[in-house]
């Protein structure tokens, strides 16, 4: 019994299990196949009874009746050739739906940024519901024309098995000289798609600081290194092609004079040279049909091995235990983070080599504790928020929620009780309703409108024209919002459900008075709620709702504990992302944002 769509989804490597489970329908393929390759010897008997039975005979009835078996037979063979290609598409379609959502959620917490699963997908699967596929099929079925051919003479046979070897040493010779062309070319696309993706989300800034012009032109580039690449790999196929096609109608001239030399040697009738030479081209339409569409399966090729090697990449996802909801409580221990890997080395050099971005992170926090996190640019506050979050991996160390490893977790599940807010916010497309419940039917309408009011956006949201209905983050009729709404839009989202640890990486970026204020009340009540909340921040007004301090330098921590002990040492100090011009910074104490936190706390 073949399995189930559900099962194969939630297989550690589904891709090796769905062509598996594809292995029956494509078995009915073939044998459809074979049915349609005996069908199509319809023509040349056909051929080969008029002119040597029906022409020598005279008899009307004769050809009548041939006439009539030869119109049921095409009818046969036009339905199973529908028949064919409905099934090779009902198997694209399956082949999509049990891969389609795991590669998006694969590629989403995937280590490879570079891997394109959903293209390689689309080409794989437009692949097995195109032309390219019929030929394929019909190719094993080539020894039976050159078997009939054989029957009528042997040396007919001979003559198309040479032809099929020239055309067959030509396929090959193609595929060896545009292996490397086309995968290249796949990888130059990838780049020029990617950057042209990039530069549309940036457009606002590219056009108000006059880079259109030089990031055409850099995508051009970049566009016509992937063409050049196209076309290095399609020059000889396009050659290939040509001389298959025109060696194909030589060797049919050619089976006529052999097949008039044995007529005229009494070795054969007159009726057989014409059906040898529609046998021969039959014989010859499949690796004509298949050189034709050499590039096209050359890459629908290359996509499999990538798609193959993705999801082995990724496969190793044991079965969880369904744990409780997470309290908030967080350890983390001796955390360390490596810069992204350069090349090709072994594990040894790569930790050796490595830069490490974060070392010998820890610290522990219960649910109600609120920690910042402060440190020059560059000290590691936002590869911490990453690590914590959970959208980056981690090098060395661990991090426990409630006792346990995030590999414990359902992702998923614990993905409910988490929220984020990254360092560049940024609204998927749809409405700000949406946005705000995570795109999870679950959210109610009353928890979206409470993360809203905590985050202080209700009243914005309000007043435009759609209010929770208008849409955002796509192209068209997309509601403009500021960079401030933006961000506590996203604030709004990380809020969504009340989850039970929360980490804002510099929330206040773009605040104002206003939108610092609902930040501190947000995170107070968060705290007063049981939540964890976590901030990494260069302005320190917003470490006035926060009970604990973290202080990172060059990825280090140098020191951790309670704010108010932290904020009273004459030694430490904040660096804000825009510091007042003096010889010295300042000691935390003396900053006037945080000279008030002892004041507080007195």
């Amino acid at each position: 019994m073949a399995p189930t769509f559900s099962s194969l989804e939630n297989t550690p490597d589904p891709y090796r299990r769905v062509w598996r489970s594809l292995r029956p329908g494509l078995a009915a393929t073939g044998a459809i196949s074979a049915v349609i390759s005996v069908l199509m010897l319809t023509g040349s008997i056909y051929m080969l009874q008029v002119y040597d039975r029906v022409l020598a005979s005279g008899s009307v009835p004769t050809l009548v009746g041939l006439f009539v078996i030869v119109t049921v037979l095409y009818g046969f063979l036009g339905f199973f050739d529908f028949l064919r290609t409905r099934m090779l598409s009902r198997l694209a379609l399956r082949l999509d739906h049990v891969l389609g959502a795991q590669a998006f959620h694969r590629w989403l917490g995937s280590a490879q940024p570079a891997a394109q699963p959903l293209r390689e997908l689309d080409a794989v699967r437009g692949f097995l519901s195109g032309p390219a596929m019929s030929g394929l099929f019909d190719l094993p079925w080539v020894p039976l024309y050159l078997a009939v051919l054989f029957m009528v003479h042997p040396w007919l046979g001979w003559l198309t098995i040479g032809g099929a070897g020239i055309v067959a040493v030509l396929a090959w010779a193609g595929h060896r000289m545009t292996q490397s062309q086309i995968a290249r070319s796949l990888t130059d696309d990838a780049i020029a798609r990617d950057f042209a993706d990039r530069s549309q989300r940036n457009a606002e800034m590219i056009r108000a600081m006059g880079m259109v012009g030089s990031v055409g032109a850099r995508w051009r580039q970049l566009q016509a290194a992937g063409l050049a690449a196209g076309q290095q790999a399609g020059n000889p196929a396009e050659v290939i092609g040509a001389a298959s096609r025109a060696f194909r109608m030589l060797m049919q001239s050619a089976i006529l004079t052999l097949g008039a030399y044995l007529v005229i040697q009494g070795q054969m009738s007159g009726g057989m040279i014409i059906a040898s030479s529609i046998l021969t081209g039959r014989a010859l339409a499949p690796v004509d049909q298949v050189i034709g569409q050499w590039r096209g399966i050359g890459k629908a090729l290359e996509s499999h091995r990538r798609l193959a090697a993705f999801f082995a990449a990724d496969d190793g996802l044991a079965p969880v235990v369904a744990l409780p909801a997470p309290t908030g409580q967080i350890s983390v221990s001796n955390l360390v983070k490596l810069a992204p890997q350069k090349g090709r080395k072994t594990d040894a050099a790569q930790l050796t080599d490595r830069p490490r971005l974060l070392d010998g992170i820890s610290f522990d926090l219960a649910p109600g504790d609120a920690m910042g996190v402060i440190g020059a640019s560059a000290s590691g506050k936002s590869t911490l928020a990453r690590l914590l979050a959970g959208s980056w991996a981690l090098d060395g160390g661990e991090i426990r929620l409630d006792g346990a490893t995030r590999d414990q977790w359902d992702p998923a599940e614990l993905g409910r009780h988490i929220g984020y807010l990254p360092q560049q916010v940024d609204l998927l497309p749809g409405t700000l309703r949406d946005n705000i419940a995570r795109f999870d039917p679950e959210i109610t309408d009353a928890q979206v409108m409470a993360a809203a009011i905590a985050a202080g956006v209700h009243d914005m949201i309000l007043h435009l024209p759609d209010g929770y209905a208008a849409r955002v983050g796509g192209l068209g009729e997309s509601t403009p919002l500021s960079g401030g709404q933006v961000q506590r839009v996203g604030l709004a989202r990380a809020l969504c459900g009340q989850p039970a640890l929360v980490i804002l990486d510099e929330p206040n970026s773009n605040l104002d008075a206003a939108g610092e204020a609902s930040l501190a009340r947000a995170i107070t009540g968060l705290r007063e709620a049981g939540s964890t909340v976590i901030v990494m921040a260069h302005r320190p007004n917003v470490l006035l709702a926060t009970n604990k301090l973290l202080i990172l330098s060059e990825g280090r921590m140098v020191k951790f504990g309670d704010r108010d002990a932290l904020a009273a040492g004459p030694n430490l100090h904040v660096v804000s992302s825009q510091p007042a011009p003096q010889a010295a910074p300042q000691p935390i104490a003396a900053q006037p944002e945080v000279a008030a936190l002892a004041a507080n706390a007195s």
